[in-house]
């Protein structure tokens, strides 16, 4: 398993995108009942039937593009829950898994029941190392234990034009699995939804 990376400006994050990694390109073809490649193989959908966006795997390769996740490493950590940072194991308890997410507990109640999460967890070290370094902390976050699953893809949606094999894209959206729009995304994250989670005191826990 490949561990976080060290570069010019410090230690980079096993899920973030080099510039060594680019997307494929693989036009979309929007059919009657969802969307496709035309060279399309059993690697470009997962167990769900879903299509994923095709991207070159060269992690280390040329400069880190921060704040952009690379689509299979991203999609590997979500699933089995790994360290965003490190892309070992993330820390688990009898609470479930840690998570250090942007603090939006004002923004709707029960905060993060309900919302799409893209960004996988992390172990205790990298959690100790994520709040010192992480820019998109620095607005305020909060610590989370608790217990997920995976719900659905974030993604590119297409809608069928007039002609057959021509489509909209209609931009990047939160799609869940049952419904029925998700045969016309993209998928590029894989989203999970907190089934449970306890708030931790981030000074006890760091």
């Amino acid at each position: 398993m490949r561990s976080e990376l060290m570069s010019s400006k410090g230690v980079v994050p096993y899920i973030v995108e080099w510039s060594g990694e680019q997307a494929l390109r693989a036009p979309v073809i929007v059919g009657r009942s969802g969307i496709s490649y035309a060279d399309e193989t059993l690697n470009d959908r997962d167990r769900q039937g879903v299509l994923w966006a095709r991207w070159v795997y060269r992690p280390g390769f040329g400069r880190p593009r921060f704040g952009e996740d690379h689509p299979l490493r991203q999609r590997r950590a979500m699933h089995k829950l790994l360290c965003q940072v490190c892309g070992k194991p993330a820390g688990r308890t009898d609470d479930g898994v840690l998570w250090l997410l942007r603090d939006h507990r004002d923004d709707w109640p029960d905060w993060p029941i309900g919302m799409a999460n893209t960004y996988p967890p992390v172990c205790l070290p990298c959690a100790r190392l994520s709040v010192r370094m992480c820019p998109a902390l620095r607005k305020g976050y909060a610590a989370v234990r608790g217990h997920s699953e995976v719900s659905g893809v974030f993604g590119v949606r297409y809608r069928r034009g007039e002609v057959f094999g021509r489509g909209e894209n209609l931009g990047p959206d939160n799609v869940a699995f049952g419904d029925p729009l998700i045969r016309w995304t993209r998928a590029a994250k894989l989203v999970r939804s907190f089934l449970d989670f306890k708030i931790m005191d981030v000074d006890s826990l760091l």
